[in-house]
């Protein structure tokens, strides 16, 4: 019997952030404004709008991201248990009727043969079925952990004054290249982890 394994969550990891978050904000031109150089401000300066996020980073350290991952890792292993469990159950079924089959008679071979053909099919349609539901369900969390974060972001974004948030993926990216002063990785996890443990 084919059997086929349900996919591991490595999908997780780079589904969430892969896009760009962007968060624009409409200000009036303060006329009024003074321009002040100062050493000790922050290190992205005001007239910088666009910062980035290493989402790796982000994924191994926000700890709602470790919770799902710990969530599925268990889903996936006990789906992987219960079809094993079934799958063994059948072969035993199979093992035993084979053993059996020349006392029986033409028409239980038949019965058998068609009752055993159907459950093969009922398991394989269950395997499938239960590898949809967690595919689903976890697309689902997919999308609560973008909007967690775009969500976060966009208020993030406001604060500062940042005209664009970009996320960056080594090897999956499409910045080249980046200056460190604006990669604020370090503050967005920090804030998104106080503001999960809030609830």
């Amino acid at each position: 019997m084919e059997r086929r394994t349900f996919k591991t969550f490595g999908l997780f990891a780079t589904a969430a952030l892969i896009t760009a978050f962007s968060a624009c904000q409409n200000k009036e031109a303060k006329t009024t404004e003074t321009k002040k150089t100062d050493s000790t401000t922050a290190a992205v300066a005001p007239s910088e709008k666009i910062v980035y996020v290493n989402s790796d980073s982000l994924l191994t350290k926000y700890e709602y991201f470790k919770d799902l991952k710990v969530k599925f890792e268990g889903k996936t292993k006990n789906a992987q248990a219960d079809m094993q469990a079934k799958g063994q159950a059948f072969q035993r079924e199979l093992a035993q009727y084979q053993q059996a089959a020349q006392t029986l008679s033409a028409d239980q071979r038949k019965t058998t043969e068609e009752r055993l053909q159907r459950k093969q099919q009922e398991l394989q349609a269950y395997q499938q079925n239960a590898g949809a539901a967690l595919q689903n369900e976890q697309a689902t969390e997919n999308e609560k952990l973008y909007d967690k974060v775009a969500n976060y972001l966009k208020g993030y974004a406001k604060e500062k004054g940042y005209k664009m948030v970009l996320t960056y993926s080594k090897g999956n990216s499409a910045i080249l290249f980046a200056d460190e002063s604006l990669d604020v990785t370090s503050e967005v996890i920090k804030g998104l982890n106080a503001e999960y443990s809030k609830k």
